[in-house]
């Protein structure tokens, strides 16, 4: 959630608590909707341009229900609009993993999120407790900020009735309004307020001594990890590091202000765009319904950034838009587990091949038209250099040869050779075809094919297995391009 706005009371509405209540983890339910607009120069942009720009504008995310039981479990189910086409979706997580459905898929997908992948197998952290500290950490950093910031021009707090999840509700509406010019206006202000607040400045650097300093003991306390230069760097107390780090960052912000004025200006000066971007046309709208326990229980928030147009960037504005309600804050939450009858689909990074993930899906179905046609999941370039001893091509009878495993691995391939036998299989990842070759033959097939290659696959002096570079790369969906001048092979599947 956005805030710009400082810790004065408005109408009797306590801002600072309700922006820091906002930061607190809390059980609830919500529905959500997302939108992003792009304003296009008409005479700059070209026809493409303009099919881009209309194609994501009619990019949509909304949210029918989600469920968030802790930090660790929840649930969402929605759907992502494009060009009128709607993708239904539904996920939900624990502290495990990450399972996500959509239409046309034969499985749901997962994530694994197990914390025995991350910092905690690495080094011995207690993961749970830096994230309980993190969390109430989160809520003293907004209020330090808050507390520096003034409040903008346009701020107001209105009774209303409205309706959350179709219950009318008495609720506190905050409107705000901010322009790029107030935006930038806000920064001096803010930066010499934090300079002369010694003893906020240093009441938050305490608190961020206590989370990260236990990380150092541990790091500095393993085996192989001493360093005398670190440690001597690192001061004996909190106090003194607290005293120590606050002074560089008084220092650091007495100098920034010294010359801000004149600094600004030749920013804008040097970067004469930042004053379209900072300037009137761009504004933050924003509205938040508050309860009486200063929850947020409905949310408004328009953001329309300008842009100088050009050649490059033929757009004159961009404005993303959300709309939220929330209700059963704090109360008991059941999450709407995915179900996975047939297993899952995992993903794991630098394991599942694009493949893989293709074949999950109805070749009809809208999320595999947009992993293949739009986001290019097959994309895959491969360089070779003839003078690499280990993976490069070498030429025989005029013909470019290539270590088949590496090419074959390198575009996502399976290779399955019988130990004992001339005979090689290399299975496609994107169609799932067969390419079959004997080594000492010509002969081979393709998709069940009969075809003859110019030269026999061999096995070289290194042990490794060469077959013809273009007959092997056009087979796995590939083209291949030599560079004269240096030599360079270029393999590029679509």
């Amino acid at each position: 959630m956005v805030v710009l706005t400082g810790c004065q009371a408005v109408g009797g509405v306590d801002i600072d608590k309700a922006m820091a209540n906002s930061t607190s983890v809390k059980s609830g339910e919500s529905k959500q909707s997302m939108h992003i607009n792009i304003e296009p120069d008409t005479q700059l942009a070209s026809d493409e341009d303009l099919a881009m720009i209309k194609m994501i504008n009619s990019i949509s995310l909304n949210i029918d229900h989600a469920k968030m039981k802790d930090t660790k479990t929840a649930s969402i189910k929605g759907s992502l609009s494009l060009e009128g086409t709607k993708l239904p979706f539904h996920l939900s997580m624990d502290k495990s993993g990450m399972i996500i459905n959509v239409d046309g898929a034969q499985k749901p997908v997962y994530i694994s999120l197990d914390e025995h992948g991350g910092a905690s197998a690495l080094l011995p952290i207690n993961t749970e407790q830096m994230e309980q500290q993190l969390q109430e950490l989160s809520p003293k950093v907004l209020s330090f900020a808050m507390k520096h910031l003034s409040n903008p021009k346009n701020i107001s707090v209105t009774p209303v009735q409205e309706a959350v999840n179709g219950e009318t509700l008495s609720l506190n509406k905050l409107h705000m309004e901010i322009s790029g010019e107030e935006l930038l206006a806000m920064v001096k202000p803010f930066l010499t307020s934090i300079s002369k607040d010694e003893q906020g400045l240093k009441q938050l650097i305490g608190d961020l001594y206590d989370v990260l300093y236990p990380v150092y003991e541990t790091i500095s306390g393993m085996e192989g990890m001493e360093d005398d230069a670190l440690i001597d760097a690192v001061p004996a107390t909190k106090e003194e590091a607290v005293t120590e780090m606050y002074n560089m960052i008084k220092e650091g912000l007495d100098s920034i202000l010294v010359d801000y004025d004149q600094e600004l200006n030749n920013l804008l000066k040097d970067v004469p765009e930042l004053k379209t971007v900072f300037g009137p046309e761009t504004k933050l709208n924003m509205d938040f319904f508050l309860d009486n326990k200063l929850d947020i229980r409905k949310q408004n928030m328009s953001l329309k950034v300008a842009v100088p147009a050009s050649e490059e960037l033929p757009v004159h504005a961009v404005t993303i838009s959300s709309d939220s309600e929330l209700w059963n804050v704090g109360g008991a939450v059941t999450v709407d587990a995915v179900d996975a009858p047939q297993g899952v689909l995992e993903l794991v990074e630098g394991q599942t091949t694009p493949g893989q993930v293709l074949r999950n899906f109805d070749s009809n179905s809208v999320v595999y038209q947009l992993l293949r046609n739009q986001m290019k999941i097959t994309t895959k370039s491969v360089f070779l250099y003839p003078d690499d001893e280990t993976y490069g091509a070498i030429t025989v009878k005029n013909t470019t040869f290539v270590p088949l495993r590496y090419l074959s691995e390198q575009l996502d391939a399976e290779v399955k050779w019988t130990k004992g036998s001339n005979q090689i299989v290399v299975i496609d990842d994107i169609t799932g075809d067969k390419i079959v070759l004997t080594v000492g033959s010509p002969k081979a097939t393709v998709a069940g094919q009969e075809v003859t290659m110019v030269e026999s696959a061999f096995v070289g002096k290194n042990g490794k297995t060469y077959v013809p570079l273009r007959f092997m790369a056009e087979s796995l969906g590939a083209t291949v391009e030599k560079e004269q001048d240096t030599g360079w092979i270029f393999i590029d599947r679509p």
